[in-house]
């Protein structure tokens, strides 16, 4: 199998947050991206958490009931964020993202945020190495 990186199929427009933004705000930054959720960015673009679709879905449910925007990402972020680099080979990265892991990695270089990696991304990745193995076995 030949060496597979992350820096050859991350993607480099993730949608990111930061942490005073409003809920409603992240909302509509999901709703125009095709990612549910993404990482949480300090003034100096470094990753200091990541907001889930699922963390959204929790609070906004409240935001909708009472019709009160009263939390900013920060509220709801998770601040332990599981990053890899743009390195980090797609073997490494698949045994990571198995069953409850997120579906969805920052990719950090130097401290800063170059882009992010996706389960399809992965899923991609592999089903390309297969072909070309079975493109040799004909």
């Amino acid at each position: 199998m030949e060496s597979l990186k992350v820096k050859d199929y991350m993607t480099l427009q993730a949608v990111t947050f930061t942490p005073e933004m409003s809920l409603s705000a992240a909302l509509d930054k999901v709703m125009n991206s095709k990612y549910l959720g993404g990482p949480v960015l300090n003034d100096k673009k470094e990753v200091i958490g990541f907001l889930s679709g699922q963390d959204l879905l929790d609070k906004l449910i409240n935001v909708s009931y009472y019709c009160q925007d009263s939390h900013i990402v920060a509220d709801c972020m998770h601040p332990e964020v599981l990053s890899v680099s743009p390195e980090t080979s797609i073997i490494e990265l698949a045994e990571m993202m198995k069953v409850g892991k997120p579906k969805v990695y920052p990719v950090i270089d130097s401290g800063k945020l170059v882009g992010i990696i996706t389960r399809r991304d992965v899923l991609r990745a592999i089903g390309k190495n297969i072909e070309a193995c079975f493109k040799h076995a004909v």
